[in-house]
């Protein structure tokens, strides 16, 4: 065997041990139609590609544009959706937030934490259905809730851009029928995996995730709502 096979046989061991698969073996997302950001269209890819969500269905937070996306466990889009999410730019909780009265939570620590969660439906003190993602931090995703007159909840979520879909403590509104329609039916019976997209770091650092080659997919633009 010459110098160079060896080489690459080498190299191909590492990515393989690296968790990266070799590109002619390697999966890809499916969005059909919607419109997603390169963001969200690259940690799909590494997901799918990874095998990250271990067989389970996966959401996809992308706060940057406010946008909630459901996949199947082998990354085909079920429903996509605007939300509203926390108040606060940022991408990590207050310590201890989660044990403390809604009352005392200042405006810049309401932030919708980044990061990976397994998550799975529950029922909240009122018996309403949510989809819990974090105990520890009391983050859920549910429907949209009425909130204070001033917040108008629902406008923001009929509104034109994201900009002012910053309006939660932390947890994550969508539409009331996109909750009964696809978030519901994906996590019945089933745990899945929910991804919080960061706003103030590198997917990469905050996921351990890497590149996929998404030519056979290039992603749709994402426009204004």
């Amino acid at each position: 065997m010459c110098v160079a096979t060896l080489l690459s046989v080498s190299a191909f061991q590492g990515a393989w041990a690296a968790g990266e698969a070799s590109p002619s073996a390697r999966k890809h997302a499916s969005f059909g139609q919607q419109q997603v950001s390169r963001e969200v269209a690259g940690l799909a890819a590494w997901i799918v590609d990874s095998a990250d969500n271990r067989g389970m269905p996966f959401m996809i937070v992308d706060k940057v544009n406010a946008q909630v996306l459901v996949l199947d466990k082998s990354g085909q889009l079920i429903g996509a959706a605007p939300a509203l999410l926390g108040l606060a730019r940022g991408d990590d909780s207050t310590p201890g937030i989660g044990e403390r009265k809604l009352s005392t939570i200042l405006a810049h620590e309401r932030t919708t934490p980044a990061g990976r969660f397994v998550a799975s439906l529950a029922r909240n003190l009122h018996g309403v259905e949510i989809l819990w993602i974090d105990y520890a931090t009391s983050i859920s995703l549910h429907r949209v809730v009425k909130g204070t007159p001033a917040e108008q909840r629902a406008q923001r979520l009929a509104s034109a851009t994201p900009a002012d879909n910053r309006v939660t403590f932390g947890c994550i509104n969508v539409p009331v029928s996109f909750y009964d329609r696809v978030v519901s039916p994906a996590f019945t019976g089933t745990d899945g995996v929910v991804y919080i997209l960061p706003e103030t770091r590198i997917a990469r650092d905050v996921f351990g995730s890497y590149e996929v080659d998404e030519s056979a997919q290039p992603p749709a633009p994402l426009a204004p709502r």
